[in-house]
């Protein structure tokens, strides 16, 4: 199976509502990252990994922190990798890296991409490359079965969202709401909606994300989705010693 498809059927499995669970990479303390991320693959059905970045656009205050901090105690894609080929475990979930463009550029997409393949990285978010720049990127990943997740907002207008869902791969993000990350209150009335037309264009797993924290929102969301995103709200959890698979659990209560 093609890691792009291992996302995708992961998120199709019958049953509850998938959950995929973002944690910052090395946050919030570089030496139980490993550790960290094997419980949350364990409760998750599929992990999406953030990649420090000291502007951090798409993203609230929680996410921003975690982000700084992790910079601070040296954290980048080099060190991720590194510690990803070093973990002596399987993850029982897909995983993904959520990370800002600049830092894959610097990378370089072929050794990225190879990189991802010994190191069980199965795709890619990358919130700040629209879909018109997302070719270069996106024809390396496919050469060898990675995924390029491509974002679809409420602000996406119908023709765009058949196109950018007929170009996604693993699952289509749906985000929730306009603004950033970590935002609460209630989800927007408009949400149902939505949800239905995105779904109704995609072929693929569709996922909603951006200020889940509560497992009402994700019996809210799952109602007309294919899984719940949560991040800021796991952060948190980490930030305050919380079990991340208790934490995970209870929102799909």
């Amino acid at each position: 199976m093609l890691p792009r498809d291992r996302i995708s059927s992961a998120l199709s499995r019958q049953g509850s509502p998938a959950i995929i669970a973002f944690l910052t990479a090395g946050y919030p303390d570089p030496e139980t990252f490993l550790a960290t991320l094997q419980k949350v693959a364990e409760a998750a059905d599929a992990v999406e990994l953030g990649v420090p970045f000291s502007d951090p656009m798409a993203d609230g205050v929680t996410i921003q922190r975690s982000s700084e901090q992790a910079i601070e105690h040296g954290v980048n894609l080099h060190w991720i990798f590194d510690q990803l080929a070093a973990r002596d475990f399987e993850l029982k979930a897909p995983l993904m890296m959520m990370s800002y463009l600049n830092p894959l550029l610097a990378f370089g997409y072929e050794a990225l991409a190879k990189r991802a393949l010994e190191t069980g990285v199965d795709g890619f978010l990358v919130p700040d490359l629209p879909f018109e720049e997302s070719a270069p990127l996106k024809d390396v990943l496919d050469v060898h079965g990675l995924a390029l997740v491509q974002f679809v907002t409420p602000a996406t207008s119908q023709d765009r969202v058949a196109t950018i869902t007929a170009n996604s791969e693993g699952l289509v993000y749906a985000v929730t709401r306009t603004g950033i990350t970590g935002d609460g209150g209630e989800l927007p009335d408009e949400l149902t909606a939505y949800l239905a037309r995105v779904k109704a264009a995609s072929k693929l797993p569709v996922c909603a994300g951006f200020g889940v924290r509560e497992a009402r929102q994700v019996r809210q969301i799952a109602a007309h989705a294919d899984g719940v995103i949560v991040g800021s709200a796991l952060v948190e959890a980490l930030e305050r010693g919380d079990d991340p698979a208790e934490f995970l659990a209870s929102l799909r209560q």
